[in-house]
């Protein structure tokens, strides 16, 4: 049975998924956690029973090796039956526009591509080239994030900075989570029997890093992160919009590089910098008696709003307002707090479907768009991408 095995590399951290080809089954799944620290977590899942373990000073390539072999000796696939291996990588610029084969010239423009994921390129190129080494025979792909947005209209994809240098250095907005965002627009379609090129939608993936999306003709019409994945919504760790005149007002203030305030804004803000204790939304919820948590909470809950109300005006209308990502999922609050907000927009929330769905409609039959729940599905996007270039 042909497989393809997909990767998503972070810092510290490797998640992984086994796929058929034929079927588009997860056959199991994984995840290798606290990578270069004194104790890293192994867990395989597969069968319905999932396998955990501690390996002291794992490093990035004993973890690549570590995945390969625990598929043979747990009987879950043979080296021979992987096909392809497929790698999320967030910016591909503007010259990868499908999934694409690795190749030694395509690997060295992911890294020159750096500067536009800088939390995230560096660690995927790595990742690839460690799988590339234990798995010589194998064709490596790369699917990017920045496709979905490639065909941006220019009056959104440029910045209003002299225009000689948007030409000369590329300088334009690449979003990100352009994985997740199409196969919502795919998915929304299903759901909604309807074209996808007939819709109007925003798409919103709220996790740790969190995007909006406006769409229309079936292609990206707007996004909310920029030339790096920096910009648009209070997420995790990251800002989100700030005033660029931030940076060398913090230079100056706290005697530090650019490169440094740009950690900042990038590892030490967004939820982790208002509430100074977490990032995690779980806890910001169970702690909203602490004023910086609430305040949190709403910052969080008002750029949402912010981006949803002028995306819907420049649409010139919408058909469905689609939720998704970890904290869209699985908060029933926060899209009740959206329906609240925006009601005079006309979104309408059916409150007791809001509880219980897992994905589809939670709007009632009246209201004048759709407002729904789509759990997002990157991988199995992925595996389609990868299985069109194999065709």
């Amino acid at each position: 049975m042909s497989k393809i095995l997909l990767l998503n590399a972070g810092s510290s951290s490797v998640k992984w998924k086994l796929f058929s080809q034929g079927n588009e089954a997860v056959i199991a799944k994984g995840l290798v956690e606290r990578i270069g620290q004194p104790k890293a977590n192994f867990a395989v899942t597969f069968a319905g029973q999932t396998m955990k373990e501690e390996i002291a000073n794992l490093s990035y390539e004993q973890a690549a090796q570590l995945i390969i072999e625990k598929l043979a000796t747990l009987k879950i696939a043979q080296l021979e039956e992987i096909t392809a291996v497929g790698h999320r990588v967030v910016a591909g610029g503007m010259k990868f526009r499908h999934a694409t084969l690795v190749t030694k010239d395509v690997l060295a423009e992911i890294v020159a591509l750096k500067d536009h994921a800088p939390l995230h390129n560096p660690m995927e190129a790595k990742y690839i080239e460690l799988m590339q080494g234990v798995m010589p025979r194998t064709p490596q792909y790369a699917v990017f994030d920045s496709q979905f947005y490639t065909d941006l209209p220019e009056m959104n994809a440029i910045f209003s900075i002299p225009y000689e240098y948007t030409k000369k250095y590329e300088i334009r907005r690449y979003g990100e989570h352009g994985i997740s965002h199409t196969y919502l627009l795919k998915r929304t379609a299903e759901l909604l029997n309807k074209p996808a090129q007939d819709l109007k939608l925003i798409t919103l993936h709220l996790g740790s890093g969190s995007s909006v999306a406006a769409i229309k003709d079936g292609r990206a019409f707007d996004t909310s992160m920029g030339f790096t994945p920096l910009t648009g919504l209070t997420m995790g760790t990251r800002g989100g919009d700030l005033d660029p005149s931030l940076v060398p007002f913090l230079m100056e203030k706290l005697n530090l590089s650019a490169s440094e305030v740009l950690d900042i804004f990038n590892s030490r803000s967004g939820l982790l910098g208002l509430t100074e204790k977490s990032d995690d939304m779980r806890d910001i919820v169970a702690n909203q008696a602490d004023p910086q948590f609430k305040l949190a909470l709403d910052i969080f809950v008002n750029r949402i709003v912010k981006y949803v109300g002028s995306y819907m005006a420049e649409l010139g209308g919408l058909d469905a307002l689609v939720v998704s990502g970890g904290i869209g999922e699985n908060n029933p609050w926060l899209r009740q707090a959206l329906a609240d907000k925006l009601s005079f927009l006309g979104l309408k929330i059916d409150s007791q479907v809001n509880e219980s769905i897992e994905e589809g409609i939670i709007s009632p039959e009246d209201a004048t768009f759709k407002f729904m729940v789509v759990p997002t599905n990157e991988e199995l996007e992925m595996v389609r991408q990868i299985k069109a270039q194999l065709a």
